[in-house]
């Protein structure tokens, strides 16, 4: 479907400058666009590609449009501009409505009329799916499960039993949500397993990566608020707390019981530890271990940056020399005050 260029501008309250009735069908990048294709401009390691783009359009900001003399829409934040007009220009694939005949729907379930299910997926008994849910292949509901209106399952997915998902979730292949959690008891060196009586309960607006996996409570519920995005390949574990719009990059780990405040931005490969809290409106920075509590919000890093392979060997070998030089820099600074005094 075709837009025109000031309707998109209006739809994010952007600043029209050039043809108002220039149509766009799709977007693309500053370097690749072509003709009915719009672009944006975010950041300056871009700014090279703007004069020779051969986009039909150019979002960008009041300072970046005197290096351009196409057709524009003017906004503060051209990255967020984007993001919402590409929601409205990107073309989606048509969905079936109904139940695929390979599909299991078991007794006791509440399926509304205008949900799909695709081939080779399986709803448990009790579960209850609500409007306009689209459950794609290959998915598994178990009894009990809550699907919240106008969510969509791509493919895949496992949503374990008893577990509550809100509405207009987005849910990508591979899921898992409400595996038991990693609960074990110790017996003179024989690991027993403590039973998981709890569920997970995912809020309304929540997308959910590919391969993530959330374990469900030991006796109360693992929650996920509103508004959170996860990334690919997470893992929430037992009882842990996430809470509104907090956004979670790939590949971190979250152990049990840990608590993530609202608003919070959590890097690439970041590990947070067992009962720690994390304070609303924190940035933790890619590959940094979370050990201890955040009180306070503000960015924390971790670990050491990438080196040569010879001076990291260097710095590790000192590393482990510092509780040995901190003992000895205190006994030198009690000798030079004694030394200090006495002059």
């Amino acid at each position: 479907m075709k837009h025109r260029l000031d309707e998109l501008a209006k739809s994010v309250a952007g600043r029209l400058v050039g043809d108002p009735e220039c149509l766009i069908d799709g977007v693309g990048t500053l370097q690749r666009a072509s003709e009915g294709q719009i672009a944006f401009l975010a950041s300056g390691l871009y700014r090279q590609y703007l004069a020779q783009t051969a986009a039909s359009a150019v979002i960008l900001t009041e300072s970046d449009l005197a290096d351009y003399d196409g057709n524009a829409i003017v906004v503060k934040d051209p990255y967020l501009a984007y993001a919402r007009i590409a929601g409205l220009v990107a073309d989606e694939p048509p969905r079936r409505f109904g139940v695929h005949p390979s599909a299991v729907v078991e007794g006791g379930c509440h399926v509304a009329d205008s949900t799909s299910i695709g081939a080779n997926s399986f709803i448990g008994s009790g579960a209850s799916i609500g409007e306009n849910v689209y459950i794609g292949p290959g998915c598994v509901i178990e009894s009990g499960a809550v699907i919240g209106a106008d969510s969509t399952l791509v493919a895949q997915v496992t949503i374990g039993r008893d577990v509550t998902v809100g509405a207009r979730a987005l849910i990508h292949p591979g899921v898992v949500l409400g595996a038991d959690g990693f609960g074990l008891a110790n017996d003179e060196g024989v690991w027993v397993k403590v039973p998981q009586l709890g569920s997970v309960r995912i809020g309304d607006d929540v997308e959910i990566g590919a391969n993530t996996t959330i374990d469900r409570g030991a006796i109360e519920d693992t929650i996920i608020e509103e508004g959170v995005k996860l990334d690919n390949l997470i893992q929430i574990g037992h009882n842990a707390h996430v809470g509104a719009h907090t956004a979670i990059a790939a590949a971190a780990m979250l152990a049990g019981s840990c608590t993530i405040g609202k608003h919070c931005t959590i890097a690439g490969g970041v590990g947070i530890g067992g009962h720690i809290s994390v304070a609303d409106g924190t940035t933790i920075t890619a590959m940094s271990m979370v050990t201890s509590p955040i009180r306070e919000s503000g960015v924390y890093s971790s670990g050491i940056p990438l080196d040569t392979n010879r001076n990291w060997h260097r710095n590790a070998v000192r590393f482990k020399k510092l509780d040995e030089i901190s003992r000895r820099l205190k006994e030198l600074e009690k000798r030079f005050d004694k030394v200090k005094n006495k002059g």
